[in-house]
């Protein structure tokens, strides 16, 4: 199973994430645990690039769009769908969810590109995604508790406001994939909400 985690800054997926390896791992389940963009040595670096504030230029809309693409295309042929062929469950931090909503809601890019991305580029959709909601201010609040900010998380409150609404457009196009958890709620109620859905499926 391919189950991949979404939502604004702060929202709690990394918690989420290690305690469903955890229940997962008392399973004895095979497990990958990996992140976009990342997952790789050089998807890593180019994470780093991506998320850097000490550019000496702006970096252009396209240009983040591409190189989120860059870290996917060689995330998915390493890691993604090797582990997947060899029956091992893989929970990712972000995927292509994550491209709509923060470049084509947040940035304003065209869904056209995205779909032509993807289209020939992303050989495999996560058969499950969990959408951490919760309101920007409450997510940006723990972001700054932990410490600098990275190049997204110093964006203006009215970007994140469109990129939840992107996740939200997502979450109506696709709810049987897509499934929304509480993120207002405490670390072990969010867990008992994604363990629910994982019950059911």
């Amino acid at each position: 199973m391919f189950i991949s985690f979404e939502g604004t800054e702060g929202v709690g997926k990394t918690t989420l994430i290690r305690r469903i390896y955890e229940y997962l791992e008392q399973q004895n389940k095979d497990i990958v645990l990996t992140r976009e963009p990342g997952g790789t040595p050089m998807a890593e670096q180019i994470r780093s690039l991506l998320l850097s504030v000490n550019h000496e230029e702006k970096m252009c809309n396209d240009t983040e769009l591409l190189l989120m693409y860059a870290a996917r295309a060689q995330h998915l042929d390493l890691v993604v769908i090797p582990a997947l062929n060899a029956g091992k469950t893989v929970l990712c931090d972000r995927f292509t969810d994550a491209s709509f909503a923060y470049q084509c809601a947040g940035r304003g890019l065209s869904q056209e590109k995205l779909v032509l991305l993807n289209e020939n580029f992303v050989t495999r959709m996560p058969d499950f995604t969990f959408w951490l909601d919760a309101p920007i201010e409450i997510g940006m609040t723990r972001a700054r508790e932990r410490g600098a900010l990275d190049r997204f998380e110093q964006e203006k409150v009215t970007f994140f406001e469109k990129v939840r609404t992107g996740y939200a457009t997502l979450a109506e196009r696709h709810p049987e994939r897509i499934k929304r958890l509480d993120a207002t709620q405490t670390a072990d109620q969010v867990f008992e909400q994604a363990l629910a859905y994982l019950k059911s499926a």
